[in-house]
């Protein structure tokens, strides 16, 4: 019956929404690699294709990012004969409020939403806060992050080899073993329901597709390829129609010792080819935060790369690796705020919120995470207890007030920052560029409390401070 209606027009779907159609096909032997679905979407002259997917039990998915209004058409190619050559039609209306598309790259340093609303990400990490089987938490964590400044958040896709994930994304379990032929249904049901929860709070979802802690448990680090690729195409023919999601290749990629740089670049160009709607793609590097030269262990400035997303503790060399990769810098790890026993995770809040300022007045972004005990936020999400949150939103902020304006001369910006993080001086000579007058305001970044001081400067100026560490000054032309 469902295939018959496939002909009928769908209710309209709203520009950069999803529109999914489901239709009945074979159930026999193994779907998943046997059968493949793929729609042609027409939009007058223009065409888009995209995988479609099986959803278990003799049921097959079909979904849609139109980024157009009016009428598209589409037509089912398959080896299926009973699913091949079936046609439908939907309207797509103005997006709702809230909706600006997804994010891309704007004027090479910064993002943006597709409809041109600037996007300032500030990230936060939640590796697995979808595999604990934890409603409870997971309604905790949701309410956390809408009263946190985070709009970004990272989460893995598959498990790590200490855990028992109540279901994952092939089929299989930890007694059982993977099946790397078959896919979960049920684990996306419900990793798609959290997407669409990011969704509602204006939250991207930085989707990490593998990483090294497999520990010989699951094999997920040494899959043949074939099997990489049949595994991403069905996590973007499911997940690439959610307008808020980015591609991780992988966080840590280079502490799997099993693939070579070939590898990596093969795996970012099985993405970039299946995905028909280009979303921001990166890679996570682990060794290289202890290299303080302008290296980097994945060469960012490959075409497929759209950004840098970048572990490394030390954030002045935000400007370097803008200098070095002309693209956007996402400082994803800079350490955690917390109490863990390795140095990655016990550095204080007003240290992370240092390492925030640092990064984003040189023109990136930073990533945040906490880990307090067993069952942290970034292996398991809840409540955030840190002191930095509320020191990052007020950063968060003053920099939507002022853009950052990385790009231009600075005799062409609008707003200038100094920040001054331990040093605590009692007064700072500016030489302002020439031609406009400035407002000045101090800012005590820790105490969240912003001081304007009377008058205008233009040129060479002393500005006296209040001698308190994590003070910074922004100068807005008049």
């Amino acid at each position: 019956m469902r295939n018959e209606e496939a002909s009928r027009a769908s209710a309209p779907v709203e520009r950069w929404g999803r529109f999914e159609r489901s239709f009945d096909g074979p159930a026999e032997g193994n779907p998943y690699r046997e059968v493949t679905l793929r729609g042609v979407f027409r939009h007058g002259s223009r065409s888009v294709e995209a995988d479609g997917f099986y959803n278990g039990e003799g049921t097959y998915k079909l979904r849609f990012m139109p980024d157009a209004e009016g009428t598209w058409t589409y037509t089912v190619a398959s080896s299926s004969a009973e699913l091949d050559g079936l046609q439908g039609s939907f309207e797509v209306v103005p997006p709702q409020p809230g909706n600006h598309g997804p994010v891309r790259v704007k004027d090479r340093y910064r993002f943006e939403y597709a409809d041109g609303t600037a996007y300032l990400p500030f990230g936060t990490t939640l590796y697995h806060w979808c595999h604990h089987g934890d409603e409870a938490k997971e309604e905790a964590t949701l309410a956390s992050l809408a009263e946190s400044p985070f709009n970004k958040v990272r989460i893995c896709v598959l498990p790590t080899g200490d855990m028992d994930p109540p279901s994952l994304a092939f089929a299989g379990s930890l007694s059982e073993g993977a099946d790397v032929n078959r896919m979960n249904p049920d684990f996306f049901a419900h990793l798609e329901k959290r997407l669409d929860d990011l969704l509602r709070l204006g939250v991207e979802a930085d989707l990490i597709l593998f990483h090294p802690y497999d520990r010989d448990v699951w094999g997920f680090e040494r899959l043949e390829a074939e099997t990489e690729d049949f595994y991403i195409r069905y996590v973007l023919a499911r997940l690439g129609s959610f307008r808020n999601v980015w591609w991780s290749i992988a966080n840590e990629f280079d502490f799997n010792k099993h693939k070579t740089m070939e590898d990596w670049d093969r795996l970012f160009h099985v993405v970039q080819r299946h995905d028909p709607y280009n979303h921001l793609r990166s890679i996570h590097n682990g060794t290289k935060m202890y290299d303080y030269t302008r290296t980097a262990t994945y060469d960012y400035s490959k075409p497929w790369v759209t950004h840098q997303s970048v572990q490394h503790w030390e954030p002045s060399l935000t400007s370097a690796w803008l200098e070095t990769h002309r693209k956007p810098v996402v400082l994803d790890e800079c350490c955690y705020e917390g109490t863990a026993e390795r140095r990655w995770g016990n550095i204080s809040g007003e240290e992370m919120v240092r390492r925030f300022w640092e990064c984003m007045v040189r023109g990136g972004y930073a990533a945040h995470g906490e880990v307090f005990g067993r069952g942290s936020w970034v292996s398991s999400g809840g409540t955030l207890v840190g002191e930095s949150p509320q020191r990052i939103a007020f950063l968060r902020k003053l920099m939507e007030e002022s853009l950052p304006e990385l790009g231009r001369a600075e005799a062409e910006r609008s707003c200038l920052w100094v920040y001054f993080g331990v040093s605590r001086p009692s007064y700072w000579e500016l030489s302002l560029p020439e031609g406009n007058d400035y407002f000045v305001d101090v800012v005590d970044t820790w105490g969240m409390r912003v001081e304007r001081l009377k008058g205008t400067f233009r040129g060479n100026c002393t500005i006296e401070l209040p001698g308190i560490s994590y003070a910074a000054l922004r100068m807005t032309v008049v």
